[in-house]
């Protein structure tokens, strides 16, 4: 019989199982410290309505402890709120201490699990805690204090606190010193990570600086900062009895009818009616929660699962939005064409979902980008996943699509091929995660759906545009061969008919102009007069003088924009006129674009009163 039967604190637990949530290996250990330190940032500024502006750096400051390991400084400042020095020890040095645990937010943090594990890798690789700087609106000056973690007592330990000055009137910034190995690139990269945060979040302005490279700045490209909607009780359908009993322990001394009001959603008066017919006594739902035995939590356990309940409310779930994803997909790199999809959000397994797709092609194809895997980029609640894939329901939906039939190569049950990006967005307060790390969502045959369907409507505007593309690759290829040919042709029927010379020359061009490819003269002209109406802007700003405003100029005309929309008006005009060959033959028909080339010609001749400024 064991004699000597200890208990553990929740820190002493996970100080040795820190695999468990996101500390397995060297490289691992510096992204779970950055991602949790950033999370912990976005939200702070999202809950506060204050549109983040986050700083990262990562430089290598010697070696390691652990064997072929270096030293590495994780440091990331941010603008929120801050923190007030009570709350330091709880965020930074306690674990499960968090204000959004069990509350049903779409939240990148919930548990209050990661930032501690951070601060205990620290303390276990390198002795010492995270350095803290913290100032709130209502502090004169910030507070500066190392926070460690009591791992027998499962508390936050405060060191050197003092005060000092900041030129930030409120933030956070964090420091960790700890042992690990800098991966930049590749799907677990710290620069994966930071590009697929900027794109699930459009309001972000991102700076970093890792190791020796230079200086990164990624702008926002929305000014709007998202509302998080308002927490979502559970609905009884999505819980163990287990979970079911342990929840009615957060209201007190209330009756079950009360709890079963308070702590649901989707459970009235109506519904306790409903449980009555279903069998269950009356008395029990009198019953305060604090003195109710398990039998009667088991009675109407069972009895919520036979009652028919309406699905749970999907106005706890927050979206990017179409517009916002747009922008920020181009940040990407040099995309050539995308195409996004908002899903309206739904229920999947009694729980509020929203999928949201982006798909973009890169402008470089080359041969060895076609023949690899497309980029994918999984996110869950704003938070990107980068290990675990294949069991991911995110990379199973992929794979059950037919990508084939939109254009692109796939092998059998894999992802696509070729210089593509697919992104995937999943929010929803309650998903399920396989592990503590939050590596992988786990997949029910109803979320696979949904996000199938999305995947689908995404590759529906990806196919469109790859037939146009060819269709017009189609056509192009049919033009030169008439091009190639024609003038044979036409050579060949002057010389039966005998045409003279003249003949043949209009022939040849009348020719050209059907095949749209007589713009070279008109952009020439074109060039010309725009040279003369860049020399009258050039007097008349000279005339202007002071009364310029600084570094404001007069509008100018950019040449080679204004040649191809001349180029392009033409095509237009020649697509028309291909219904009257038989005028154009004859050389009657009119050109616009040379009408409009010495139009501007004839206006740049003329002497006209200094632009207005805009």
């Amino acid at each position: 019989m064991a004699k000597n039967i200890t208990s553990s604190s929740t820190a002493e637990y996970f100080s040795k199982n820190l695999q468990q949530v996101g500390f397995s290996s060297q490289t691992k250990a510096i992204l779970t410290t950055l991602k949790e330190s950033m999370d912990n940032s976005l939200d702070a500024c999202d809950e506060d309505g204050i549109l983040p502006e986050i700083s990262v750096e990562v430089e290598k400051i010697g070696a390691g402890t652990l064997k072929n390991s270096d030293l590495i400084r994780v440091r990331v400042e941010d603008n929120g709120p801050g923190l007030e020095s009570d709350d330091l020890v709880k965020v930074f040095g306690e674990y499960l201490a968090s204000s959004k645990f069990g509350r049903g937010r779409c939240s990148r943090g919930q548990q209050g699990i990661g930032i501690s594990a951070a601060t205990t890798w620290a303390q276990m690789t390198n002795a010492t805690g995270v350095k803290v700087i913290s100032k709130t609106k209502a502090m004169r000056l910030a507070i500066s204090a190392t926070i460690e973690v009591d791992i027998k007592h499962n508390k936050g330990v405060m060191k050197n606190k003092e005060t000092l000055k900041w030129d930030k009137p409120h933030g956070v910034s964090v420091e960790f010193v700890v042992d690990g190995r800098v991966q930049l690139a590749g799907e677990g990269g710290l620069i994966t990570y930071l590009t697929g945060t900027s794109l699930v979040n459009p309001h972000l302005t991102l700076k970093y600086k890792l190791l020796d490279q230079d200086e990164v700045t990624i702008e926002r490209v929305s000014k709007v900062v998202p509302t998080i909607p308002e927490a979502t009780a559970p609905h009884p359908h999505t819980m163990k009895l287990g979970e079911f009993m342990a929840h009615s322990h957060l209201f007190g001394r209330v009756t079950i009818a009360e709890w079963l009001k308070k702590g649901f959603s989707r459970v009235h008066e109506g519904t306790l009616k409903d449980l009555v017919t279903a069998g269950l006594k009356k008395k029990i739902l009198t019953t305060s929660v604090d003195k109710a035995h398990e039998s009667e939590f088991k009675e109407v356990y069972g009895a919520l699962q036979k009652v028919q309940l309406m699905a749970p409310s999907t106005k706890s779930v927050l979206t990017i939005g179409e517009e916002a994803l747009s922008k920020s997909v181009l940040r990407l790199g040099d995309i050539d064409f995308f195409s996004v999809v908002t899903r309206k959000p739904t229920i999947c397994d009694f729980k509020p979902v929203s999928v949201e797709i982006a798909v973009a092609r890169f402008k470089a194809r080359s041969s060895e980008a076609s023949e690899s895997a497309v980029q994918v980029l999984r996110f869950a609640n704003r938070v990107p996943l980068q290990f675990d894939k294949s069991a991911c329901a995110i990379v199973k939906a992929i794979e059950s699509v037919n990508w084939r039939t939109y254009g692109l190569t796939q092998p059998k049950d894999s992802i696509p091929l070729g210089p593509y990006v697919i992104a995937v967005s999943l929010v929803s307060p309650f998903i399920k995660f396989k592990n503590a790390s939050k590596e992988t969502v786990d997949a029910s045959d109803e979320l696979v759906d949904e996000l199938r369907l999305a995947l689908i409507q995404a590759g529906q505007k990806l196919s469109r545009h790859i037939r146009a593309e060819n269709r017009a690759t189609d056509l192009e290829e049919k033009r030169r061969h008439i091009e190639q040919f024609g003038p044979i042709l036409v050579d060949g029927l002057c010389r039966i008919l005998e045409a003279p010379a003249n003949r043949k020359k209009k022939a040849e061009e009348g020719l050209m102009k059907l095949l749209g490819r007589d713009s070279r003269s008109i952009e020439k002209e074109l060039a010309q007069a725009v040279e003369g109406r860049e020399a009258l802007i050039a007097k008349q700003q000279a005339l202007l003088g002071e009364s310029m405003p600084d570094g404001e100029k007069a509008d100018v005309i950019d040449v080679d924009k204004m040649a191809k929309e001349a180029s392009t008006e033409d095509k237009e005009t020649n697509g028309k006129e291909d219904k009257k060959s038989s005028k154009s033959a004859k050389g009657k028909a009119e050109k616009p674009v040379e009408k409009k080339a010495k139009a501007t010609a004839k206006a740049s001749s003329k002497k006209s009163k200094p632009e207005k400024r805009v």
